[in-house]
């Protein structure tokens, strides 16, 4: 093959080959994109809650939810959300139907009655949620939640894990994370539009 045509298919074939590549990212990107919320993140649960009663997805249907995984003995990150999101639920109302769901990534000492006594400062909207490692994981994968356990000194240790907070709809379908560091007013507006 003369060089003067081989400069010339060169470009040509790797046009040829960007083009392909584009063509593939942009039908995985569609098929995602058609996927439902619902599907990618959030599903079914059964779980444990603090008064030792036996909670599904299916009991929060009804108005939004909002799901956080965090631990009883986290120093900051999880009051602090918990609290943020008892002042927005205030602001919303006693009537309003919305639920917090707390589930535990310590569930060896997180117990429903540690749980009951953590959440009992905090909406009683918010419902914390326990059980076995076996029970949790699926839920774990199904939020794409991340949770390790890091040692410390004396036996002792902490968690770390996601602290992100899910919007799910009334129908149990994921909408965002939701801002707690937003003021209680903006909040509670921006959680009025799903109830």
């Amino acid at each position: 093959m003369p060089r003067a045509t081989a400069r010339l298919l060169l470009p040509a074939i790797v046009l040829m080959a960007g083009l392909g590549l584009l063509a593939v990212i942009l039908l995985v990107t569609q098929r995602l994109g058609n996927a439902p919320a619902a599907a990618l993140i959030g599903g079914p649960f059964a779980l444990t809650a603090q008064d030792g009663k036996p909670r599904t997805d299916a009991d929060f249907r009804g108005g939004p939810m909002l799901v956080f995984f965090g631990y009883t003995h986290c120093p900051d990150v999880c009051p602090t959300t918990l609290f943020d999101l008892s002042q927005a639920f205030a602001r919303l109302g006693p009537k309003a139907k919305i639920a917090g769901v707390f589930i535990t990534v310590d569930p060896e000492r997180d117990t429903p009655a540690v749980l009951k006594d953590y959440l009992a400062s905090f909406d009683a909207r918010i419902t914390g949620l326990s059980g076995s490692r076996a029970a949790l994981e699926p839920v774990y994968k199904a939020y794409r939640a991340y949770a390790k356990k890091s040692p410390g000194a004396n036996g002792e240790y902490t968690m770390d894990h996601v602290a992100l907070v899910y919007l799910m709809d009334s129908q149990g379908r994921f909408v965002g994370s939701f801002n707690t560091s937003q003021p209680p007013e903006a909040a509670a507006k921006e959680l009025a539009a799903f109830l």
